[in-house]
């Protein structure tokens, strides 16, 4: 069997690595000629961690990484509203792991490169078109370089590029641009001292007006240094204003975020100082797509973000795109044919994503943040007396909804790996 896969992302080079691990063999395209590690921090599910550490990355996580201990949520005035223990701590096997994407990425274009061979990836070609025959498909593409162009044959192809995806368009013409709830994001990446102690997510405010969330990712700033790279997200709500550009990399101002977090300086944190000493603004509208009801046309499928963009709540985007790579190569390497293999991968994770980018699109835990804005305006001394007990509990019942499963389900699940024949 032969994989072409579209897109050397974080799932479509997981995607490669999977498929390799089962036997099967794979070709990475990407449209950009030279990958860098871009983009600011991501977190890993331990359901990711998992799926990574059996395609042996598990050293190269705990060397680059950060095992994230807590999640906790405050007011806009530092208060602490509720906490709550993450990874390992929650029972799992595996930790959570806070990450700079752009070094994930790296490690596993790097892992690809030395498992499957330097060819397995080729890079500065972009998609064209595709046209299915009998049980081939026929990718198009182009050397943007040198505008050459070039029909690769496969029996299967994925589609793992993206928001933006070249395969979605095909499969899905005319879905239109992507949805935008209108909450613009503004990240970026500060060293600075570690924020209380050095393993917490913070969460402030309520993306009902205006939050903050901030946390480390990097284990080797964290040895070289005795500092933390912090990464943080500024979420603020803008309804009447457009969207922009849909393009994670775009460059943004300080001075259109700054003035929302005036006077967010408490003993412990000052949010206008840590954004202030940011050198490089992202600035990106929170969007997704409406889910679909079938990802897979014949020979052809999606992975991640180009089968199920989804809101960045709950630490899901490149956790459930590792899934859905895992999850691929198993049930094409289980299958007697790829397009039942294709349709078995759909068949386990298409309704499960779904129904979490419909939950990240309902953000209860944002309501119960705003119900405490509204209810204790000036701050508050003790949360007891702001949200009753059903209310707290509501948070974490709302982050089971979208991002944790019970631990000895995953603890005890088989692994996706298929053992290939000898």
């Amino acid at each position: 069997m032969r994989v072409l896969v579209v897109g050397a992302g974080v799932g479509g080079l997981t995607a490669a690595l999977a498929l390799h691990a089962n036997g099967i063999a794979a070709t990475v395209v990407e449209s950009v000629a030279a990958p860098r590690p871009l983009g600011v921090g991501i977190n890993l599910l331990p359901h990711a961690v998992r799926e990574l550490t059996e395609l042996g990355l598990g050293g190269t996580l705990a060397d680059l990484a950060i095992p994230t201990g807590q999640m906790s949520h405050f007011d806009r005035h530092g208060g602490l509203i509720w906490a709550e223990p993450r990874g390992m701590a929650l029972g799992y096997r595996w930790p959570q792991y806070s990450i700079h994407r752009g070094e994930l990425q790296m490690a596993l274009l790097g892992t690809v490169r030395e498992r499957l061979g330097e060819e397995a990836v080729r890079c500065g070609w972009s998609l064209l078109g595709l046209e299915q025959e009998d049980d081939l498909v026929r990718a198009r593409l182009r050397d943007r370089g040198t505008g050459a162009e070039e029909t690769v044959e496969a029996d299967v192809l994925v589609g793992a590029d993206g928001l933006n995806s070249t395969v979605r368009r095909v499969l899905n013409p005319g879905e239109g641009a992507p949805l935008w709830n209108g909450i613009r994001m503004w990240r970026g990446v500060v060293e600075a001292d570690p924020v209380l102690d050095g393993r917490t997510m913070v969460v402030a405010g309520s993306n009902a007006t205006v939050k903050i969330v901030v946390y480390p990712i990097s284990a080797r700033t964290e040895r070289e240094t005795g500092r933390a790279l912090l990464n943080w997200v500024a979420e603020v709500r803008e309804p009447d204003a457009a969207a922009g550009a849909v393009d994670w990399n775009r460059a943004g101002r300080l001075e259109d975020v700054l003035p929302h977090f005036d006077g967010w300086c408490w003993d412990w944190l000052d949010v206008p100082d840590l954004l202030s000493r940011t050198d490089a603004v992202l600035e990106y509208p929170m969007v997704d797509r409406d889910p679909l009801p079938s990802w897979t046309r014949g020979c052809v499928t999606l992975l991640g973000d180009a089968a199920h963009p989804m809101y960045p709540v709950g630490s899901n985007g490149g956790s459930q795109a590792i899934l859905d790579a895992r999850v691929l190569a198993y049930e094409l390497a289980r299958a007697d044919d790829p397009s039942k293999g294709l349709l078995a991968y759909e068949d386990t994770r298409r309704e499960p994503v779904n129904a979490i980018v419909l939950a990240c699109r309902d953000m209860p835990v944002d309501h119960v943040l705003q119900t405490v804005a509204d209810r204790a305006p000036d701050g508050f001394t003790r949360v007891e007396d702001v949200l009753t007990p059903d209310e707290l509990a509501g948070i974490s019942s709302a982050y089971r909804r979208t991002s944790f499963q019970d631990a000895e389900l995953l603890n005890t699940r088989p692994s996706y790996t298929v053992t290939p024949p000898a």
